[in-house]
């Protein structure tokens, strides 16, 4: 990418590059031509003042595909300057020959700014603005810190205590960052809001700024004691652990294994938690689950303590990690067995039953056993294969083991003739008519005996309860797809299935415009969701449930018993969490996989975070950057115009997915949308996140989140419609 800085007589060049000022306002340039991937020049620095901004892009510089560039400033994002609206589009065939110009005033700070081209990824840069007139910034920031919070009589902080960090900066420049560290060796985190200190114990606060011109203040530090508040709380805490991993056939872990340890308190609140390796090793403070790689025989112990002082007894995990096997690759051996009553001519009565067993000898076990019916797809075998269809037929069948070895086919023939008796299919409704009926429409095509031994009347459910005609069109469409593909019926008769199905009006919207209840605020409807992770929810008399007050965690409550593609989610929540500091932090998750079909995350709501969207909830008025709205980690919305309610009002809420886009709406207002539109990444950056390629589903499961004990949150009237 090149980078250039043209300008008027005000700001000029010399010899060597440096930019010399004079008592006129600046002009900056941009140019583009044929590259879809950056500007051809743009400016990277500034001085505050009056501008003229240039964009041109047109043949003069390099543009001769005629595509038209749009240069826009960023005003959605804290991080940079937000008081310049721009947003020029040029084209080389526009009234201006595809070159603008706009007057601004920049001031101190840094402003992005983008350009977005049809059909393809926005271009992005930086222009730094420094302060005019004022010389070289030299001078590092002035930085303070003060601690806040209820004390005892020695001047110790009762339960928590909270460090406020301020920073200036005299040099002109303006703060860049503002830092803090906890402990004499703590790594540095940018600091964002005020630091909660609960853990009892002395402690130290450091912190340090910057400047925008790169100088550094000195490291200043706050030391204070946190003590546990007057308390009867004479229990303590409640421990447990648990070991995950992938084991071998003899329990054994694989090259690893994680040892979770959680603790909880209802009294003084658990204060902290260690572990310790082996029978005689060091007891460590513990802040993440422990992964233990050396082959061997383990011992884990962990203990917790509250911060009314008591100590939990000691426990102890014991595990095994062995080295992984060789690699597999062996593919399994399959065998087939055909049973059944014969007649003389060895063909079976009635119904042949066919039973497949496989075996894997090269240590990585079976993933997967298949067949094949008559050069149909391939199926997967998980019970004998009944065939009564009178003919001859030829059954291929194959198997994958874990290493991703598949079997050549095998192949088992035989005959089928009338007679003989099988047990009944099962078949999602009963329809013995002899043509196929959609709804009182008949549409004279033989009622067969599918692969499945079901009737096609009876694969098409008509008499099921549909939520919207358009779902019923789309299941018979994906019924009679199959059915063309396995040979029962013909295009023709394809077609006047769909037609009668379209004829036959059924699922249109009645009297809930087809919306379908997933919580109705009843106990039977609550029983239907399932917590995994920490806190919880309780159901309240009025049919909403709260988070709770007292089981401490971050967790969720997801529904597992469907899974949902395009839909549109309408439910209220309100903030419920107590006193005038703290607000409810939550949100509800999309499209994430079954939790425990990823026994590699030791808490199963992180598998929403990771692999879903997390749609927020947080009406804050500082502190996380993600409000009500956002969508978390990707898509940012601040406050104000998202018409924020007073705390303990019900909010309405819908969130609409339709393919990869996302429309946000809260009491009726669009608040964001968003297209997962595939290489994003978490914001800020996660070492475990899979980004958007691939990895957030197309559908998924609905869930609820528990931030913790004081984020308290209340939902009701939770409903679905899908699209």
């Amino acid at each position: 990418m090149v980078l250039g800085l043209a300008s008027t007589a005000a700001y000029g060049r010399t010899g060597s590059g440096v930019q010399e000022k004079s008592a006129l306002a600046q002009t900056l340039t941009w140019t583009a031509g044929d590259p879809i991937d950056h500007y051809l020049t743009f400016p990277t620095t500034a001085v505050a003042g009056p501008t003229t901004i240039v964009f041109e892009n047109s043949a003069a510089t390099g543009n001769t595909s005629g595509m038209p560039h749009t240069l826009t400033f960023d005003v959605s994002d804290p991080e940079y300057n937000n008081d310049v609206q721009l947003n020029i589009l040029a084209n080389p065939s526009d009234a201006q020959g595809g070159k603008h110009t706009a007057e601004v005033t920049l001031t101190p700070g840094r402003y992005r700014f983008h350009c977005t081209i049809p059909g393809h990824s926005a271009m992005q840069g930086i222009l730094t603005v420094t302060e005019g007139g004022g010389g070289e910034d030299t001078t590092a920031p002035e930085t303070s810190a003060k601690v806040d919070g209820e004390t005892n009589a020695d001047g110790d902080y009762l339960g928590h205590a909270t460090v406020s960090v301020t920073a200036t900066d005299e040099g002109g420049s303006g703060v860049e960052k503002t830092e803090y560290a906890l402990g004499a060796d703590g790594a540095w985190t940018p600091y964002t809001a005020p630091v909660m200190i609960h853990e009892v114990g002395t402690h130290k606060v450091r912190y340090r700024a910057t400047d925008k011109a790169g100088n550094t203040a000195a490291e200043k530090a706050v030391d204070f004691n946190v003590v546990a508040p007057p308390t009867d709380d004479q229990t303590p805490p409640e421990t447990s652990a648990t070991v995950s991993g992938e084991k071998d056939d003899q329990g054994r872990y694989l090259d690893m294994a994680t040892v979770t340890v959680t603790a909880s308190d209802t009294g003084s609140g658990v204060n902290k938690i260690e572990y310790a390796i082996g029978a005689d090793g060091a007891w460590t403070a513990y802040t993440a689950p422990v992964m233990v790689h050396e082959a061997g025989t383990h011992k884990v112990r962990y203990r917790a303590s509250d911060k009314a002082g008591n100590a939990a007894a000691e426990k102890a995990v014991d595990f095994t990690v062995v080295v992984p096997p060789a690699e597999d690759k062996t593919p399994p051996e399959t065998a087939a067995t055909v049973a059944g009553a014969k007649n003389s001519d060895g063909a079976y009565l009635g119904a042949a039953t066919v039973k497949v067993t496989a075996t894997d000898a090269g240590g990585s076990g079976l993933d997967k056993i298949e067949y094949s019916l008559d050069a149909g797809p391939y199926l997967a075998y998980t019970a004998p294969v009944v065939v009564d269809r009178v003919g001859h037929h030829t059954f291929l069948h194959r198997a994958t083991d874990k290493a991703g070895n598949t079997s050549e086919p095998k192949r088992a023939s035989f005959d089928v003739a009338p007679g003989g008796g099988v047990p009944a299919p099962n078949c999602p409704e009963l329809d013995e008519r002899l043509t196929v009926f959609v709804g009182t429409v008949d549409t004279g095509i033989p009622n067969r005996l599918t692969r499945g031994r079901c009737t096609i009347g009876e694969l098409i459910e008509d008499e099921k309860e549909w939520t919207s005609h358009a779902l019923f069109l789309k299941h018979v469409d994906q019924v009679i797809d199959k059915l063309l593909a396995d040979g029962v019926i013909d295009q023709r008769e394809h077609k006047k299935i769909y037609a009668a199905a379209k004829q036959s009006g059924i699922g249109k919207p009645g009297q809930t415009e087809g919306y379908r209840p997933i919580f109705d605020g009843t106990a039977a409807s609550l029983a239907k969701w399932q917590q995994v992770g920490g806190g919880s929810f309780g159901l309240n008399a009025d049919g909403s449930i709260t988070s709770s007050t007292t089981v401490p965690g971050m967790g969720m409550l997801w529904l597992p018993s469907r899974k949902y593609e395009d839909f549109s989610l309408k439910l209220q929540f309100r903030d419920d969490a107590p006193g005038d500091t703290n607000f409810a932090n939550g949100g509800v998750f999309v499209r994430f996989p079954n939790v425990h079909d990823h026994p590699e995350e030791s808490r199963p709501e992180w598998v929403a975070i990771k692999y879903g969207h997390e749609v927020q909830i947080l009406d804050r008025p500082d502190g996380d950057m993600y409000k009500t709205g956002s969508l978390y980690g990707f898509d940012r919305v601040g406050l104000g115009g998202a018409g924020v309610t007073p705390k303990g009002t019900w909010n309405d809420y819908e969130i609409k997915v339709e393919g990869q886009h996302y429309s946000i709406l809260r009491n009726g207002v669009l608040i964001n949308e968003f297209d997962n539109t595939g290489g994003q990444q978490f914001n800020p950056p996660r070492d475990d996140d899979p980004g958007t390629d691939g990895r957030r589903f197309a559908s998924g499961y609905i869930g609820l989140q528990v931030h913790g004990t004081t984020d308290v949150i209340s939902y009701r009237d939770i409903r679905i419609k899908e699209l």
